[in-house]
Order: structure tokens, then C-alpha cells, then sequence
């Protein structure tokens, strides 16, 4: 089956890395752009924007206490997210929290694929900058079942082509080009802590779940729809195998 994988992938893939830290495949020119970024995320102006949302919800003093928590222990509680949380009986990604706090605040909760809960997301992520993830897959019943449904998704193969996540994420195929861009380990990435984040490509900012929606898309997928609870599951399966690395965001992504 590997190398039935291999052959697939072969058209497209269109040579393997020549430094371990080079990040992309690009040329020289969008390579200094790559680094001007980092200094000077475009993101951060949006990371600002989430802040002045989530102020209308009584910032993050509001949010410690609707997740009933201290603002102290605020940044370490958001790294662990997804999360199983009691009140919703359900496993939810940090926007859901958002959106449930919106509606019970009497606000109309912003889509989870709108541009403004992009923003509040990113804020409210960032509260959690340099916090270790701690996301706890065995904390009950609830984790472990999204998590086990979160790695079905990674690896259940879909579509015409028999593609699924684990085809580009492999441990035989990282590394690979594939339409100018290593085939990136997700854990090694720290995925999990560094969405969302402002895409190069795309000139806005993104998050986890949406990703996963642009490689379904281009694998000619059928779309999950964000928040399901396959989407989450997938959210805990990656964020889990960055556990331990810290929280960045915004993060820079090609």
C-alpha cells in the first residue's frame, strides 16, 4: 500500500528538502518576505481586532468566569483546548466557547467561519502565548472518544482517490514537496499551538479547522463542516501531538 502511496503522490511531489530548518521550498525573494513577517506579522493587527471584540463580552475577565475559571489561571486552562466542557456536555474548540458565551451574553453568535471570529479567536488563543499545550486526551470518557474520532478522521481514506490526512503526513512522505511546500510533521509544526494564523498565500488569517477545509478541498473531498464533531476530534488528534510545545499566535504560515 506504501507503495501504491508513493506512486500517487510521485506526480506531484517535486523533490525532498535540502535543510532540515528550511521551512518552504520558495525562492529567495519570497523567502525574505517569509522573515520580514515574522517580524512584523500582519496578523498582529488582527490579534488587536479580537481583543476589542471580546471586549463587548466583558473582555478576559468576562471569559474566566463564563468558563469558571481565574483570569490567573486563564492562559494555562486555553492551552488545553480542545476541551470537554460539563455545561455543554460536548468537546468544543476554543470559537464554540465563544459562540455559546455570545448567545448567553444576548449577542448573535458570530459564524465560525466569519472573518471576526477569526479575530476574536486569535486573541483569545494568544492569551495563551508561551503556555505550554496541555491538552489531556485520557481526562474523561468525552476526550478519549474525540480523540479516537479526531484519528479515524486523520486516517480514514475518502474520495475517488483514496486520499486521507495521514497521505500527505506520513512518516514516509514528511518532508516531500508537494505544490512547493514540505509535507510537514504536525507535531514537530506544533500545529496544534500556532493557528490561527495569517496564510502568505491566502493574504488573511486562517485557523486550524479551516486548513483542514482547504487540504479536503484540494484532496476533492467532501468538506466536514467546522465544529463537528469529527472537525473537533481532528483538532484534538493534532493538537495532542504537539502537546508540551507552546502556545504562538499568531503564527506565519505559507
Amino acid at each position: 500500500m506504501k507503495t501504491i502511496l508513493k506512486i500517487t503522490l510521485s506526480v506531484a511531489l517535486l523533490s525532498t528538502l535540502t535543510l532540515a530548518d528550511e521551512q518552504f521550498a520558495m525562492s529567495d525573494k519570497d523567502r525574505a518576505m517569509y522573515a520580514e513577517m515574522l517580524e512584523n506579522n500582519p496578523a498582529d493587527m488582527t490579534v488587536a481586532s479580537g481583543e476589542e471584540l471580546l471586549s463587548y463580552m466583558g473582555g478576559e475577565a468576562g471569559l474566566a468566569k463564563y468558563l469558571g475559571v481565574s483570569e490567573e489561571k486563564l492562559p494555562e486552562y486555553i492551552a488545553g483546548f480542545p476541551r470537554y466542557i460539563k455545561k455543554f456536555d460536548m468537546v468544543v474548540g476554543l470559537d464554540q466557547v465563544l459562540q455559546a458565551m455570545m448567545h448567553d451574553g444576548g449577542h448573535k453568535p458570530l459564524e465560525l467561519k466569519s472573518g471576526n471570529m477569526f479575530e476574536m479567536l486569535s486573541y483569545v488563543k494568544s492569551l495563551a502565548n508561551d503556555v505550554p499545550i496541555n491538552i489531556d486526551v485520557n481526562a474523561n470518557q468525552q476526550m478519549k472518544d474525540a480523540y479516537a474520532l479526531g484519528e479515524k478522521t486523520f486516517n480514514t481514506k475518502r474520495g475517488g482517490r483514496g486520499l486521507a490526512c495521514i497521505s500527505c503526513h506520513s512518516s514516509d512522505v514528511i518532508g516531500m514537496v508537494l505544490r512547493t511546500q514540505p509535507l510537514p510533521d504536525l507535531g514537530v509544526n506544533n500545529s496544534g499551538g500556532t493557528w490561527p494564523a495569517y496564510r502568505m498565500t491566502k493574504s488573511s488569517v486562517s485557523t486550524l479547522q479551516k486548513r483542514f477545509q482547504g487540504c479536503m478541498k484540494n484532496a476533492l473531498l467532501a468538506v466536514i463542516p467546522l465544529g463537528s464533531p469529527e472537525m473537533v476530534g481532528l483538532e484534538v488528534y493534532v493538537t495532542d501531538k504537539a502537546k508540551g510545545k507552546p502556545i504562538a499566535i499568531p503564527g506565519l504560515k505559507r
